[in-house]
């Protein structure tokens, strides 16, 4: 063999060979496209996503401990601690200085964004997303803020899921069952609770249950929660031991706290939209800040059970613990009392809320998962403590009732009854009170339900029509955008044009609708070629007719961002076919009925297929 044929070799060999893990990696991607389905692999990439999900859960939960044991160990629990008012404050100031100065994104109302992303931004999540929302909810919460973890993790989950997704090219419809995937792992694997991971993503994220989306769902739930049960042992999260049976004597009472937990749920729902608007009203944003922090700090130092996500107030009432729910107030001494008990939580109750949207409206990190969960303990408990005090023939148990809370705020604060069920049982092991848990989360939702439509989560966007739901044809109609079906072919006219000038114009066009518009791109009017037809060969009329004399006034106009939902209702008002876009009045171009019906039937058969 020559020395030239030698080199060749050589030559033909380097340049089959990987050049870096990036060449790999797509060859990677280019020999799954070929060879395996996108529907198999989705099996593979969704148990990345639940141990990556679980991963997240573990570190974001052990930070939260980390933080908040260092600064509370030597908490005395017999007196007022004014620590409770500088600590909340400290960590709300570090969260929102890194958000706007490091991360330089909004990212609280996690869930909320998870949504948005959805239903307008094809499931894509920004990879700082990954890592943002642990780091300032840990400092948020570690601090003292009364939020949850719970809503940092869906969003880091799903972030997960949507970055690992688009690193394998999967497709939007892949993509979104991904995020669901993330979501379900990080709910999975902050409660270890892999059946409520799934059935989260199903009643609040709203995505299908599909022969498709399954198996996904239930491999990354399962392998988030398999994570955590390895590193934190197969014990439940609530410690719950059910001492006092459950007896069907007792349903009229469950039946009456259903409706106690609804009616709490709304409360809670209407106090967080009413303090959202108030901080989004605030001009300055520090001004904001200090407000914020001076509401939750006041209410931290009057109530400790506030501090943090409060799971320690929620063990000592599911341990049957009552006189430790006032520990490291200046109300110590009147732990013994009944009646101020009462009074205590009832007060907790009352602020919870005030206290979750002043840390998130200062600038904290944090969701409303968690104080649900403990506005429903408290309720649960302060119904059966109440019955029990003004003393009725039949004792009821506060442990029990506390429990059955939990499930009957969240399912009312969520619109997620089954969800809240699940949850609540694989959290305390409290699987024998099924039944109670089954009636209360049946009645607290159906209670809510009759005065808000919507969650907690989903309520703004469900106004501005950007919410993707389980209904087939509003989803994909939420999925549509107007910029998609716009046609700008046309050509413009102006009203000083004579007859001939716009016969000039028809010539040219290919298209039967001409909109008028003024020298600034107003839109005035429109001419219609049937409208002219029996004029436009007279040349008579050529110098005498004007566009601003035969022109008419379209039966509606379109503004650009209008929601598609809302655009086809203008359609059936008007009964057109064609309408004008605009922009501020400004001519932008037309939609048709048929473009629509069209990009509705493909965007139809790409959502539904499995």
């Amino acid at each position: 063999m020559t020395t030239i044929e030698q080199n060749d070799i050589k030559t033909n060999a380097e340049e089959l060979k990987p050049h870096g893990l990036h060449d790999v990696f797509l060859r990677f991607i280019l020999w799954r496209e070929k060879h395996v389905k996108e529907k198999t692999f989705l099996l593979f990439v969704a148990f990345l996503v639940g141990i990556f999900g679980g991963l997240a859960a573990l570190l974001l939960k052990a930070l939260i401990h980390f933080i908040s044991t260092a600064l509370t160990a030597h908490v005395n629990i017999s007196a007022g601690n004014y620590v409770y008012i500088i600590l909340p404050a400290i960590g709300v100031i570090i969260s929102a200085l890194y958000v706007r100065y490091v991360v330089k994104d909004d990212i609280s109302h996690g869930v909320t964004r998870v949504l948005y992303a959805i239903s307008q931004n094809k499931s894509r999540l920004k990879r700082h997303n990954i890592y943002t929302s642990i780091i300032a909810s840990s400092v948020t919460i570690g601090f003292g803020g009364s939020v949850g973890a719970e809503g940092p993790i869906v969003y880091t989950g799903a972030a997960i899921g949507s970055n690992i997704g688009q690193l394998f090219r999967m497709s939007p419809r892949t993509l979104m069952i991904l995020v669901g995937c993330g979501a379900a792992a990080g709910i999975a694997g902050i409660f270890k609770a892999p059946i409520a991971g799934m059935l989260f993503t199903l009643e609040v994220l709203m995505i299908d249950l599909t022969a498709v989306s399954v198996m996904p769902l239930l491999i990354a739930s399962i392998t988030s929660a398999t994570i955590a049960y390895i590193y934190s042992g197969y014990n439940f999260e609530f410690f719950f031991v059910q001492s006092e049976a459950f007896y069907m004597a007792k349903v009229p009472y469950v039946l009456i706290l259903g409706v106690f937990c609804g009616l709490i749920s709304l409360y809670f729902t209407r106090v967080m939209n009413m303090m959202e608007n108030f901080f989004r009203s605030f001009k300055h944003r520090w001004l904001k800040t200090l407000t914020g922090c001076v509401i939750l700090s006041a209410l931290v130092f009057l109530f400790p059970p506030l501090y943090g996500e409060g799971y320690g107030a929620i063990l000592d009432l599911l341990s049957g613990d009552t006189s430790s729910i006032v520990n490291g107030s200046i109300f110590y001494g009147d732990r013994n009392s009944a009646w101020f008990i009462i009074l205590f939580i009832t007060l907790i109750i009352t602020t919870k809320a005030f206290a979750t949207s002043a840390t998130n409206g200062a600038g904290g990190v944090g969701g409303t998962f968690a104080p649900s969960l403990y506005v429903g303990c408290m309720s649960g408990f302060l119904f059966a403590y109440f019955v029990n005090l003004i003393g009725f023939e039949t004792a009821i148990s506060t442990k029990n009732f506390a429990l059955i809370g939990m499930a009957g705020v969240m399912s009312g604060v969520m619109h997620a009854p089954l969800m809240a069920i699940f949850l609540t049982a694989e959290l305390t092991g409290g699987y024998d009170l099924f039944l109670p848990l089954l009636i209360v989360s049946t009645i607290s939702y159906g209670t809510i339900k009759i005065f808000e439509p919507y969650s907690i989560y989903t309520m703004r966007l469900a106004k501005r029509g950007e919410l993707l739901t389980h209904h087939k044809d509003k989803a994909v109609l939420t999925l549509l955008k107007i910029d998609s079906v716009i046609e700008r072919d046309f050509l413009t006219v102006k009203p000083e044009m004579s007859l001939k000038e716009m016969v000039d114009t028809i010539a040219k066009s290919n298209r039967n609708l001409f909109p008028v518009v003024d020298d600034n791109g107003k839109l005035l009017g429109v001419v219609l070629l049937d409208d002219i037809r029996n004029i436009m060969f007279r040349p008579d009329l050529y110098r005498k007719m004007f566009v601003s004399k035969f022109m008419s006034i379209p039966p509606a106009k379109i503004e650009i961002g209008e929601g598609m939902d809302k655009v086809m209702k203008t359609f059936d008002d008007t009964g057109a076919w064609n309408l004008p876009v605009v922009e501020h009045g400004r001519y932008i171009g037309f939609v048709s009925k048929s473009k629509i019906f069209n990009s509705y039937r493909r965007v139809l058969r790409h959502y539904c297929e499995d």
